[in-house]
């Protein structure tokens, strides 16, 4: 294969391999993956043999994830890092008290609009929300990112956990160390702890959302009495194949994310120059349309957790520390139900996003590209309008299907901190709770005693 130019335009039939978990194996010139080794004495056409684990060395065969990659010149091979100048302020790995503050409020923020100023997927990436610390490697962060150019002579690496970004406006065209994805909106891309990677925005403009896991990799949920099929189907998933970059490429810079921090080093040629490689620990996109969503067929709405596409587990068995679950196009078809999602209040912490259309619980004030954020035993659910709507159809009300939307949320266990730029952002909708202060009682009282209660006031009967 031809030495090429990450700016060149990605081809519209781009090749990718497809499964979950998989061990996969590519070579963008044939005969360069060593055979029966890893790392023979010299590697076929004088690469360089270099591994990236993503979890230790002895964690449990199973579980176990590292790749090989056979490139032209090493990552070692860079001048030291420094702290990137100026300083990125609105990052966040690590909760506490003096960057970030606690509350129990609904919060709900409208679409930042995108920035006039040249403004890269680096510069444009805040964090909203988190928990824990990377450093412990125990915890999440939620951000969002607002873009208008594509990187330049640069590559982004996150030492801190991996990134899912969840793009809401304009295609992402991602270079990574493994080979090339184009991700466009109704589609998410995992891109694993320590991968080199460079964003293009081929629209222009763009706008996502990024959840950040510290310490613990996104799997597939499991399907329980679901059975062997259903939800993200593992050849759903697809890999990037093997591409590279030769060539001398002076003052190459790579951003390095290590503990909320953005450091620099300076290097003479492009990351991107792996020209085989083979492993399990690998970025890889899933278009959410595929999903395959159960539902209720009889009464009563499911929990939210029958959407989950991927989860990140803790040691506690069904406990996520990060869930991502969609809100597709399907059919509501539960007699004698209250279809929307119920009113509730959960131990788990719920940060919700939408890619396009409309969310079924919110008539108004919800719109694609915002966010809203219900905490640790908040109380949240449909809005007034919502609610009245769907009683007043009554129960006779047929099959309904909703169409042309994709909502999402991240769910956590942890309780998450909100960082003050979020607070205190102009996009904050701070009439949020105004769209539940309309709901009235419909109380009748026509369950208490007939012979003790007034049944038009509901009022007991003096006697």
């Amino acid at each position: 294969m031809e030495c090429c130019s990450r700016s060149s335009n990605f081809p519209s039939d781009l090749e990718y391999q497809t499964g979950f978990g998989n061990h996969f194996s590519s070579e963008a010139i044939v005969g360069t993956l060593p055979q029966g080794q890893n790392s023979p004495l010299i590697c076929p056409f004088g690469l360089y043999a270099e591994q990236i684990s993503g979890t230790s060395f002895t964690s449990p065969r199973k579980l176990n994830q590292r790749s090989w990659l056979y490139r032209i010149k090493p990552s070692v091979t860079h001048e030291p890092f420094r702290p990137r100048m100026p300083r990125h302020e609105k990052l966040v790995s690590e909760f506490n008290q003096s960057n970030s503050s606690a509350t129990p409020t609904q919060l709900r923020w409208k679409p930042v609009e995108i920035p006039e100023t040249p403004t890269d997927f680096i510069d444009g990436l805040y964090t909203i929300c988190g928990a824990g610390s990377s450093y412990l490697r125990h915890g999440f962060a939620i951000h969002m990112y607002t873009a208008n150019k594509s990187m330049e002579n640069s590559a982004f690496c996150n030492a801190d956990g991996d990134f899912l970004i969840v793009p809401q406006k304009g295609r992402l065209w991602i270079t990574t160390e493994c080979g090339r994805l184009q991700v466009c909106p109704g589609e998410i891309v995992i891109l694993p702890q320590g991968y080199r990677f460079a964003v293009d925005l081929p629209d222009g403009p763009s706008r996502g959302y990024v959840a950040e896991t510290f310490g613990t990799h996104l799997q597939l949920p499991d399907l329980g009495p679901i059975g062997a099929n259903g939800l993200a189907a593992p050849r759903d998933f697809l890999v990037p194949v093997a591409w590279y970059e030769d060539g001398s490429r002076p003052g190459y810079t790579i951003v390095q994310k290590y503990g909320g921090e953005l450091f620099t080093a300076k290097q003479d040629f492009s990351p991107f120059n792996v020209v085989a490689w083979h492993g399990n620990y690998v970025p890889y996109k899933y278009d959410l349309s595929k999903f395959c969503p159960y539902n209720t067929v009889l009464m009563d709405h499911s929990d939210p957790s029958i959407n989950t596409v991927l989860t990140a587990p803790t040691d506690k068995p069904g406990v996520a520390l990060l869930d991502f679950v969609i809100f597709p196009p399907r059919w509501l078809v539960a007699e004698h139900t209250f279809r929307p999602p119920y009113y509730h209040r959960n131990c788990m912490s719920e940060f919700m996003g939408l890619i396009y259309g409309g969310y079924e619980a919110k008539a108004d004030g919800f719109h694609p590209g915002g966010a809203s954020l219900h905490s640790c035993m908040t109380p949240h659910g449909p809005d007034t309008k919502t609610y009245e709507a769907t009683i007043a159809l009554g129960n006779e009300a047929g099959p309904h299907r909703i169409a042309d939307t994709m909502a999402f949320m991240f769910e956590s266990c942890l309780i998450p901190r909100v960082c003050p730029w979020a607070l205190e952002s102009p996009f904050m909708d701070h009439d949020y709770y105004q769209c539940w202060i309309g709901l009235k009682s419909h109380f009748s009282g026509l369950s208490m005693n007939e012979d003790n209660v007034d049944l038009q006031k509901g009022k007991p009967i003096e006697r």
